[in-house]
């Protein structure tokens, strides 16, 4: 259903640029939660992975090019109820959004339903644990990574940034989608019951070094990667089963969260037969 806009404060178009992240997440009515996605590329790996499509944004030029299979798509999806396609000027939709539409279309899309950890680790050898890291774009790296290197599924505490932020999704170019992930809502300790040992990837006197043959050993690990500044908590690595260490030179201590992680998942990727 094609909708000319005019103004910025046509009915359904506040998904889009008005809405805040939390606004968008609806925590009282997670059924009814939304998040959007930029870019032909990342919508059609959204769409893959069967995500459900609320409304398009899209600039005039693109309806019948870069987006006219995903058009296509969403209508398809949704025949009794056409999926509302919003459209207008460059420079209205620009100033809608706050910048100019990547690839010129966003998709808003319905919030899947949270799934219990047990699921996404059933069959998982490598798991991530992301432990209260709350930059979008450190969340989107580490997806990115996890999906290209091999990790099975990730855990994110509830003080981290939602992967299904925005920027996160766009940053992970779409691997949010590829890699099951669930909200971790006990210690990470916990995750010994389902058969996982934990190797903390923080700086200690007791630490290992990434190539320790031990881990590699481990049938199932879990990666645990923390805060951009103030890394795990102590309770945290005191009750990890490893803490791990990268090896550096020249007298670096360390490396941001999310270079730290694409380091660890290819070191430690589980051997498949």
């Amino acid at each position: 259903m094609l909708v000319e806009i005019s103004s910025l404060t046509h009915p359904g178009v506040e998904v889009f640029g008005t809405l805040t992240e939390a606004q968008l997440r609806n925590r009282l009515e997670p059924e009814k939660g939304i998040f959007i996605v930029e870019s032909p590329k990342v919508i059609r790996v959204a769409l893959d992975a069967g995500c459900q499509p609320v409304a398009l944004l899209c600039e005039h030029r693109h309806i019948g090019g870069d987006a006219a299979d995903i058009v296509a798509r969403c209508n398809a999806l949704s025949p009794t109820s056409a999926v509302p396609l919003f459209t207008g000027s460059r420079e209205l939709l620009a100033s809608l959004t706050g910048y100019t539409l990547t690839r010129g279309v966003l998709c808003a899309m319905r919030r899947p339903a949270e799934r219990p950890v047990e699921e996404v680790c059933r069959d998982a050898r490598r798991v991530a644990v992301i432990d209260g890291v709350v930059d979008s774009t450190n969340v989107g790296a580490i997806f990115r990574s996890a999906a290209a290197l091999g990790v099975d599924a990730v855990l994110l505490t509830r003080t981290s940034c939602d992967p299904l932020n925005r920027r996160a999704v766009r940053v992970s170019m779409g691997s949010v989608f590829l890699v099951p992930w669930a909200w971790l809502d006990e210690p990470v300790q916990s995750l010994s019951r389902l058969g996982f040992r934990t190797a903390a990837m923080a700086l200690s006197d007791d630490s290992i070094s990434l190539d320790d043959p031990r881990l590699m050993a481990e049938p199932r690990l879990a990666i645990v990667l923390g805060n951009e500044g103030d890394g795990l908590a102590r309770e945290v690595v005191g009750a990890s089963d490893y803490v791990v260490r990268i090896p550096m030179s020249h007298g670096v201590d360390s490396l941001n969260v999310a270079a730290a992680s694409a380091v660890a998942f290819w070191q430690l990727r589980a051997v498949r037969e």
